[in-house]
């Protein structure tokens, strides 16, 4: 299978190869500047408004099932969108976290130190939200299966993460519960589509906090037979 993704040519190519060739760049100016005096880099404005030819068709390279490419990720970068994503997911999040959610589970996110105010949905300089194409249509404008969609999807969000990662960029994977439907009516999402994830991008800031969460050891969580 690992044959067949050495990119992912639809969202990777267009917002992150232009990035690639600045990193390292920026990388050893970074080493080379007093920790005192690095600047927190929140802003890639310039660098994805560049290289972001979303009218350019490039071909997805992630494996999917029957090879249907069952995916659309939305690009968001125009300020007043952000701050209206951010208002209908912090409204939907005060009730999920107040009634929705059982106590277990907001105890267990105490940790996390999370709550409903999603601030870094206006700070971060782009919000990617993948969409789960549930079925496609075909030609004739019948319906066509899309196998696995959600399986397929989430292998692309994977590699999407891992060449954010690569390219020295952050973000944090969020499932906005029971915002989908009003986010894909503001996007003006088709009805085959549903949300299944949001990724907010940018570089990452000096003052940021990384929690310092245990990871489970090795024989834990891979078994060789």
């Amino acid at each position: 299978m690992f044959f067949l993704i050495p990119v992912l040519g639809a969202i990777v190519c267009i917002l992150i190869v232009p990035i690639f060739r600045n990193v390292a760049g920026r990388i050893k100016r970074r080493k080379k500047e007093p920790r005192a005096q690095a600047e927190a880099r929140p802003c890639v404005h310039a660098h994805l408004e560049d290289s972001t030819g979303l009218h350019q068709e490039e071909e997805g390279t992630a494996p999917s099932g029957a090879h249907t490419e069952p995916w659309t990720f939305v690009v968001v970068k125009d300020p007043e969108m952000k701050h209206r994503i951010r208002e209908i997911i912090e409204q939907e999040e005060e009730i999920n976290y107040l009634k929705r959610m059982r106590r277990q589970w907001v105890s267990d996110l105490k940790k996390l130190r999370t709550n409903w105010i999603k601030e870094y949905l206006d700070t971060a300089p782009v919000l990617i939200l993948v969409f789960k194409q549930v079925h496609g249509f075909a030609a004739n404008g019948q319906k066509k299966v899309h196998y696995y969609n959600e399986i397929s999807v989430s292998i692309a969000c994977g590699i999407l993460l891992a060449a954010l990662q690569n390219a020295g960029l952050v973000t944090v994977t969020t499932t906005p519960l029971n915002c989908g439907p009003r986010l894909k009516l503001f996007l003006s999402r088709p009805t085959n589509e549903k949300l299944l994830m949001l990724l907010p991008v940018g570089y990452p800031s000096k003052q940021a906090t990384v929690p310092d969460l245990k990871r489970k050891p090795l024989d834990q969580i891979m078994v060789t037979v």
